[in-house]
């Protein structure tokens, strides 16, 4: 298995170490974990929407979005 190596704040570190000891697992398997998902993952919502995005016309006729509504999803 490869090493890799991450430059993050230690606030960052420690809330990371913290969280992932609140879930009874390691920071680097709750790291892999994590890059293992996003990894295979085929088609996320977020590449959905983003390629939605690039198809829209931009033009919303006047419709307003709610921040509740924005963020339902």
């Amino acid at each position: 298995m490869a090493n890799i190596t991450l430059s993050i704040t230690d606030e960052l570190l420690n809330r990371s170490r913290a969280y992932a000891h609140a879930r009874g697992t390691s920071l680097n398997a709750l790291v892999r974990s994590l890059l293992s998902d996003v990894a295979s993952a085929e088609d996320t919502s977020v590449d959905f929407l983003v390629e939605r995005l690039k198809k829209s016309s931009g033009d919303s006729k006047g419709v307003k979005i709610s921040r509740e509504e924005l963020h339902r999803y």
